[in-house]
């Protein structure tokens, strides 16, 4: 089962239709699309070479300003690889700042200054990610270890070896949204992508600064809705999780990777699996497009053979082994943000179906049964009702855009 609420594709996609881009892979656990690992391309293809992961990672600053990674999309075995890396001692001597997907720009002076060292409490920096547009962040237990650990990093090194963690989501006020038509209003402002483009290239690629970037792979692929690989081409290394690629095999003796170090990173560039599509790796997203057009399918720059959009795998042990990352207590008994979290789940009210919190409390009681990560088996267009709220919502924007 996927760990995240199903109500969650819902935000998602409302929240991004506005910008006509890539709706669901930056909130929700992928979905099954079955993919046939017999459709290889022919056998004169090269073969991946991997290598262990933390030495490609580290090895990629010496030619690229940024290196990509995904990052606290429920797969446990991905973030304890980046907690790892976070604590590796020759990431500060590549680096100089995390940008991650999971944080709040308006909030960027408490992270500075948390950062920094300073004594912030932790209920006002945990904004950061609680206070999000995404709803998935608020509640992903990556982010509740990954800001103080690099705090912690940070209290260990000289001022000017210090990594800077930029939140780079838009700067949504949820102080200020009280009904739904409020959470309309907010939303046609934000692109979250253009939000993504500012803060990369004014905080990191203008002033020639390295940075390790945390986002779901959609946002930054070659070619991606986030534009600043365009202003700066061949400044990122993108890295992408294998999503269900070698998943649903008879017996781990299939296991294609078989042989691989755990983790590894392979590059793809004139390798089989570079030659693949995205269909052999993820189910076609929900979007709408800049006609604000709804459309279930892969768009067209996302087409075409992988190795053009990403860069390398990440390998992180065998496919139908990997583990489910779960809520934390603390996010679960703190009850005066549940009841916030819940409260902004139910804000669409106009769609009509509201947010379930029992059934949300039931999946994680439900979860402690079966810790595997796995993908919702459904691969359906999203609901009617989802597309069409969506649809207006970009109307409105670009209605907005012309008059301003």
């Amino acid at each position: 089962m996927s760990r995240k609420p199903l109500r969650l594709r819902t935000a998602a996609l409302l929240t991004n239709a506005v910008c006509g881009l890539l709706l669901l892979f930056a909130t929700t656990a992928p979905r099954v699309s079955r993919a046939d690992l017999s459709n290889h391309p022919p056998t004169s293809a090269s073969n991946p070479a991997p290598v262990p992961a933390a030495n490609a990672v580290f090895s990629a600053f010496d030619k690229y300003e940024m290196v990509a990674l995904p990052a606290a999309h429920g797969l446990k075995d991905l973030d304890d690889f980046l907690l790892d890396l976070i604590r590796d001692p020759r990431l500060p001597q590549k680096i100089n700042d995390i940008a991650v997907e999971c944080g709040n720009s308006l909030y960027q002076p408490i992270l500075d200054r948390y950062m920094a060292g300073e004594d912030v409490p932790f209920t006002e920096v945990r904004k950061v990610w609680r206070n999000t547009t995404q709803p998935s962040c608020g509640i992903d237990g990556f982010y509740e270890t990954f800001f103080p650990l690099v705090r912690a990093v940070n209290q260990g090194l000289p001022a000017g070896q210090r990594m800077r963690v930029l939140a780079c989501d838009p700067p949504i006020d949820w102080d200020r949204i009280k009904t739904s038509q409020d959470f309309r209003t907010a939303i046609v402002q934000f692109s979250r992508d253009a939000s993504i483009s500012s803060v990369i290239e004014k905080e990191v690629l203008s002033r020639r600064r390295k940075a390790l970037m945390l986002f779901g792979t959609f946002h930054v692929f070659h070619g991606a809705p986030a534009g600043f690989q365009k202003d700066y081409p061949n400044s990122t290394f993108v890295i992408a999780e294998l999503g269900e690629f070698g998943t649903k095999l008879s017996s781990l003796s299939q296991n294609p990777f078989a042989g691989w170090p755990d983790p590894s990173v392979a590059l793809v560039k004139d390798t089989w699996l570079g030659a693949l599509d995205l269909t052999h790796f993820y189910p076609p997203p929900d979007f709408v497009d800049q006609d604000c057009n709804y459309h279930h399918a892969f768009p067209k720059l996302l087409q075409g053979p992988v190795e053009n959009l990403v860069d390398a795998f990440l390998y992180l042990g065998p496919q139908d082994l990997r583990l489910s990352e779960k809520i934390t207590a603390d996010i679960v008994l703190d009850a005066d943000y549940m009841k916030e979290w819940q409260r902004r789940q139910a804000l669409p009210g106009s769609l009509g179906r509201g947010f379930d919190a029992q059934a949300f409390e039931q999946e994680i009681l439900s979860s402690a049964a079966d810790p595997i990560f796995s993908f919702d088996a459904s691969d359906k267009p999203a609901d009617p009702k989802d597309t069409a709220e969506a649809v207006k919502m970009c109307r409105e924007h670009k209605s907005r855009a012309r008059t301003h």
